[in-house]
C-alpha cells in the first residue's frame, strides 16, 4: 500500500476506543566503580545473549536489552517449563549470565476475541488511533486483526484494510468508508474522551495508559523497550513496547497513550485485569512513518 502526503483534518467522532509480559558475582575489586564496570558486559556480549534467546525459539517468551542493568531482560509465561529456560541458558553459553529470567501469569496471546467493537466475522478487536495521510481518513489497528477480515464495522460505519502486517511487526491499516467517522480522540470509558495530537516512543518507567473495547481504561508504566514477543508456532513480532497494564482478549488494536500523546496499539500480552499481566505495543510510529500517515 502507498499512502501519499499527508493532510491533517478534524472529523466528526467515532470512539476511537481501546478497541485485542542472577546477581552476577565478581572478584573483589580496587573500588566499585570498577566493580560495576567489570560486571556488565559488553554491547556485543548483550547482542550475542538476545540472539541465543530467538534462536532457542521456544514460545512465550519476549525479552528486550536493559542496557542500564546490562542484562537481556526475558520474560515467560507459564506455558514455558524449567526445561525449556535451561535450554535457553544454554543456547545462551558464555552469556548465560546476562539473562535476566522473570515469570509472568497467564500465556502469551495475541488478545483477539468474538464480539462487537470494530469486528469481523466472529472476530473482535479494538480501534486504536485515527488517522490522515494523502487526503484519505484511516484508522490503526493491530496486524493480526486486520489479517483475518478485509472489511471492519463499528457503531455508525464501516472501514477497509489497506494494509497488514503480522507477524515481524503488528499493525494493520483500515480505511473509512465515510471520513466523517474519523476523529482524533480517544474515548475513556467514563463519558469523556481525549484529543490526540502527537507520537512518540514512550522512555522505561513512563506512566501510560490504555483503552480497550473489553476492559475500559487501565494505565500503569512501560517496562521495556524494543522487546521481541514469541508467541509460538513462528508468530515473532518485534521492537515492541512493553508495560504492566493488563488487557484481555478484545483489547488487540487499541491505544497506547500518555496525556495528549499516542504511543502503541496493543499487540498481546499475558495475563488479566484481575491478578494483571504483562502487554506488548506496536510503536504506533512505525505505521505512521511507513505510510507517510499522521493522528488527526
Amino acid at each position: 500500500m502507498k499512502i501519499n502526503k499527508i493532510s491533517v483534518a478534524k472529523r466528526a467522532r467515532v470512539i476511537a476506543v481501546g478497541v485485542s509480559l542472577a546477581a552476577v558475582s565478581a572478584l573483589a575489586a580496587p573500588t566499585a566503580v570498577a566493580a560495576d564496570s567489570a560486571a556488565k558486559p559488553s554491547t556485543a556480549q548483550l547482542a550475542k545473549a538476545s540472539d541465543a534467546v530467538l534462536d532457542a525459539n521456544i514460545g512465550g517468551t519476549a525479552w528486550y536489552t536493559d542496557a542500564k542493568s546490562g542484562k537481556v531482560v526475558v520474560t515467560v509465561d507459564t506455558t514455558v517449563s524449567a526445561a525449556e529456560i535451561a535450554k535457553i541458558k544454554k543456547q545462551a553459553g558464555a552469556e548465560a549470565g546476562s539473562l535476566q529470567i522473570k515469570r509472568t501469569n497467564g500465556k502469551f496471546s495475541k488478545m483477539v476475541a468474538g464480539g462487537e467493537a470494530i469486528y469481523t466475522g466472529g472476530a473482535r478487536c479494538s480501534l486504536g488511533f485515527n488517522v490522515t495521510g494523502g487526503g484519505g481518513y484511516y484508522a490503526l489497528t493491530a496486524g493480526h486483526c486486520t489479517n483475518i477480515g478485509a472489511v471492519w464495522t463499528f457503531a455508525g460505519g464501516n472501514a477497509t484494510r489497506v494494509a497488514s502486517v503480522f507477524p515481524g511487526a503488528d499493525h494493520g491499516v483500515i480505511q473509512h468508508s465515510n471520513p466523517a467517522n474519523a476523529d482524533g480522540r480517544v474515548y475513556l470509558y467514563n463519558g469523556t474522551y481525549r484529543d490526540i495530537v502527537n507520537a512518540t516512543t514512550p522512555g522505561i518507567g513512563q506512566f501510560v495508559e490504555r483503552t480497550g473495547s473489553t476492559t475500559g481504561y487501565r494505565n500503569g508504566r512501560v517496562t521495556g523497550l524494543n522487546a521481541t514477543v514469541n508467541y509460538g508456532g513462528g508468530q515473532l513480532v518485534y521492537g515492541l513496547i512493553q508495560t504492566n497494564v493488563c488487557a484481555q482478549p478484545g483489547d488487540s488494536g487499541g491505544p497506547l497513550f500518555s496525556g495528549n500523546t499516542g504511543h502503541g496499539l496493543l499487540s498481546g500480552g499475558s495475563g488479566n485485569c484481575t491478578v494483571g499481566g504483562t502487554t506488548f505495543y506496536e510503536p504506533v510510529l512505525r505505521p505512521l512513518t511507513q505510510y507517510g500517515l499522521s493522528i488527526l
